[in-house]
């Protein structure tokens, strides 16, 4: 099959190339923007409770605005709030009421607090806003702008905080780490890979070709977005950018070190580049399959942030793979040797004697080196325990950002939760008399964790209450999901009267909800994705045995993973905790790219065992030959994903770190020495039933004994 291909490429290198700019132009001018959302409560199916309550309230009270906007003033020099102040106060909000976007309803002013050191005012958002949508973040900054001129020379300041300035301000970070990692991505590409082939052409190749895949791959991605109505996190596009210049070069350096390696026998350019597709295109594309359907298991998932990113990806990797197959051998087609421009060194064959030494050791002492890194992963994978999910979605943002700011100076003197109150909702068959109504809100004003609860509003039909709850803690602190979590659901819960039901709606409950809904998908989406695997690697490899200690080591590179990620940011930086997805990032990622080094690693010991040398020598070769090929592979993709640590906040920096440290260990010590070495040591069994590391000879004398 990839010899035909790679005898079609050649022939016809410029139809080949001509499509793939013809349908870059079609998607470009066709397919729809690529838009994300912010709001955690679309994430989620409708039976857990905070979507009830959210439903409910929209049924119950469609006229009551949700807050899209919380104005927090205080005075510049820290002290208290005078009357004049306050009546300052008064006349801004009075003036911006009058310049006040669509997208927003008149805000009001609250009184100061007790310690007159902040005083808020809330604006509400009208019925067709959410708080997270373009016209709504349009109108926060129209707002901040408008806002300004009328605290200059008062004395006062004011910070706007809220769904929609904090959906401006994530947007902006996002747009602001997109440059910073797509740009440090870049560079490092060119630099490793002028360091490595000391080509000026091969430094722009992955460029341009991941530039054009990326023009069909987010043109697909919103194309399905917008038919299956999946719905994107923030940080897709920032996560793309890395998987995609990743992947393809990963990909493309695949198929260059076979296609020098073929040229170095004086092979003709399209015969190298025909064989080299033969050679290393049953690898490329089940490593390509096997992330791929790691990534389409997320399908699985109840949260839909999960079920729109996993397709997202595998369409992008699916067009990578595409492209590394079809676009890159007939870009060599064409470029013939003029590829590897000015360098002339590509005609020596390296002594690699870094390799050929590792690869000698290994073969010599498998034990010690698979007992090593087994030991390694191992003790690494045992801080897992320590993982602790934050759902902290503010903290995200960086700490200089005019919401964060406006967060800090407002719990200078009001509860933490008035900034995101929790609502709770008492439901009832029949019309609820206000007995009933104000017995419950003093019973949830005595819960743990509440500061303050509104008096209940009946809605007309007079047979649903509403609450706001403020909470002690930031709503989206671990300390506020855990109340919310334990005693403030089950004191609304069991203070429902008979005949009644009570919902706990909000922020901080959609939160307790998706913790319950990851667990399920953890128990789900990692077996799948799992099987599925061992599944491409036992066609591959035409092997039971193989994918098992495969599989294996790949569980134990996710653990070492997690666990030195909860060593760094937990134990070293002091964080609380790491956001709730990090495991499911981790596991898809390592595993589905670290079995794209174990495929390269094992299919070239099973070529080298065809040969018809022994399980330890093939080991040998294997490191030998393919471990610069996964050095620098692994270098330059665990280096992409480390450009994410210079998105400046804490989300994108611990899975950047996250994803870097288990791309190195998954080549450096899964691919390396963990995998080779176990082949070694298993032997011909590592093949069993079949029989992939028989030579010619050997597998004709099978053929004729059954004949």
């Amino acid at each position: 099959m990839f010899s035909a291909l790679g005898r079609f490429v050649t022939r016809r290198p410029w139809i080949v190339l001509g499509t793939w700019v013809a349908l870059a132009v079609v998607v470009i001018t066709t397919a729809p923007g690529l838009t994300a959302t912010t709001d955690e409560a679309e994430f989620l199916p409708k039976h857990y409770e905070s979507i009830k309550a959210a439903n409910l309230q929209e049924k119950a009270f469609p006229s009551q605005g949700q807050p899209g906007a919380i104005l927090v003033f205080d005075r510049k020099d820290g002290g208290k709030l005078t009357a004049e102040d306050s009546a300052k106060v008064e006349s801004v909000v009075d003036e911006l009421n009058g310049k006040l976007d669509k997208a927003f309803v008149p805000g009001t002013v609250q009184p100061p607090s007790d310690n007159k050191l902040v005083q808020i005012a809330v604006v509400g958002l009208a019925d067709n806003a959410t708080g997270y949508d373009t016209q709504s973040m349009d109108a926060a900054k129209d707002l901040r702008k408008d806002a300004k001129p009328l605290v200059k020379d008062t004395g006062l300041q004011l910070r706007m905080t809220g769904a929609a300035p904090q959906s401006v301000d994530s947007e902006d970070s996002s747009a602001k780490t997109m440059e910073i990692v797509g740009l440090a991505t870049i560079v490092l590409i060119v630099v490793l890979l002028a360091l490595i082939f000391h080509s000026v052409i091969i430094c722009l190749l992955p460029i341009v070709v991941v530039t054009l895949v990326s023009f069909i791959a987010t043109g697909l991605i919103a194309w399905a977005n917008d038919i299956f109505d999946l719905k994107a996190d923030s940080s897709i596009q920032v996560i793309l950018i890395v998987v995609l210049y990743g992947i393809g070069t990963d990909y493309i350096l695949f198929l260059l070190f076979r296609y020098r390696e073929r040229l170095r026998t004086g092979e003709d350019t399209k015969i190298a580049i025909g064989t080299a597709l033969e050679r290393a295109g049953e690898a490329i594309a089940s490593a390509g399959g096997a992330v791929i359907v790691s990534f389409m298991a997320l399908v699985l998932s109840s949260l839909s942030i999960f079920r729109s990113i996993g397709p997202a990806l595998a369409i992008a990797v699916a067009v990578t793979l595409l492209a590394a197959l079809t676009l890159v051998p007939a870009l060599l087609t064409l470029l013939g040797r003029a590829l590897f421009w000015p360098s002339k060194k590509w005609r020596d064959e390296p002594a690699g004697t870094r390799f050929a030494s590792i690869g000698t050791s290994l073969g010599k002492h498998p034990v010690r080196f698979a007992g090593a890194a087994g030991l390694l992963l191992a003790v690494l994978a045992s801080f897992t325990i320590g993982f602790n999910p934050s759902f902290d979605f503010n903290s995200s943002l960086p700490k200089d950002v005019e919401s964060t700011k406006a967060i800090k100076t407002l719990e200078k003197g009001l509860p933490a939760g008035v900034t995101d109150p929790t609502t709770v909702l008492l439901s009832s068959d029949n019309k609820l008399d206000q007995t009933t109504v104000d017995a419950f809100a003093a019973d949830l004003g005595r819960t743990k964790g509440i500061a303050q609860v509104s008096p209940g509003t009946l809605s007309e039909d007079g047979r649903t209450a509403v609450y706001n709850a403020l909470l002690d803690h930031d709503p989206t602190s671990d300390a506020a999901i855990a109340d919310v979590k334990g005693p403030i659901r089950d004191a609304a819960h069991e203070a429902a009267p008979e005949g009644t039901e009570a919902f706990v709606g909000g922020t901080t409950s959609v939160f307790v909800d998706m913790q319950k809904a990851m667990n399920r998908d953890y128990s789900i989406v990692f077996p799948v994705a799992a099987v599925v695997i061992m599944i491409i690697l036992a066609l591959l490899l035409r092997s039971l045995v193989a994918p098992l200690y495969l599989m294996v080591s790949v569980g134990l590179g996710f653990g070492a993973t997690l666990g030195a990620t909860v060593i760094v940011f937990q134990h070293i930086q002091g964080l609380d905790g790491l956001i709730f997805m990090l495991p499911i990032y981790i596991y898809l990622f390592v595993v589905a790219l670290g079995t794209d080094y174990n495929i390269l690693m094992i299919a070239r010991l099973r070529e080298e065992a065809r040969e018809g040398r022994s399980p330890r020598d093939a080991a040998a070769q294997a490191v030998r030959h393919a471990g610069p090929t996964i050095a620098a592979a692994g270098v330059i993709l665990a280096g992409t994903f480390a450009a994410l640590m210079l998105g400046g906040n804490s989300l994108i920096t611990s899975m950047g770190f996250a994803l870097s440290f288990g791309i190195f260990v998954a080549a450096f010590v899964m691919a390396m020495f963990l995998t080779p070495a176990l082949t070694a040591l298993i032997g011909h069994a590592a093949w069993w039933p079949g029989h992939g590391d028989e030579t010619e000879e050997e597998k004709a004398v099978r053929v004729d004994a059954r004949g």
